[in-house]
């Protein structure tokens, strides 16, 4: 859970824009580069969801965060606006939160 954790930051909240509070990652980077750079981050995404099934995540629960990881690879395709949509919309961090909330209400052995 931790590498998956740690992924989510980089991918979406690793460095914040001087002089503000905005909290940016390296999708955001990568998807300046038009096509290529969302395919590439919409595949390490896809990864992320992929572990969380290996953890044994429910259905429901990948298909939420598939759809999560859907809107930002289309959103993220249209120039300039997906950049920002990548920058605010996070959709690894709000995976994480789904795959840790649910993590939490398993019985532990």
């Amino acid at each position: 859970m931790a590498r998956i954790e740690a992924i989510a930051k980089l991918l979406d909240v690793a460095f914040v824009l001087p002089g503000t509070n905005i909290r940016y990652g390296i999708d955001g980077l990568i998807g300046l580069i038009p096509v290529v750079g969302d395919i590439i981050t919409t595949a390490i995404s896809l990864w992320l969801v992929r572990e969380a099934r290996a953890l044994g995540a429910p259905w429901y629960l990948t298909a939420r965060m598939l759809g999560n990881v859907a809107v930002d690879g289309v959103v993220g395709i249209v120039p300039f606006a997906g950049d920002a949509f990548d920058v605010m919309f996070r959709a690894n961090m709000r995976n994480v939160r789904l795959l840790r909330r649910w993590l939490d209400k398993q019985p532990r052995i």
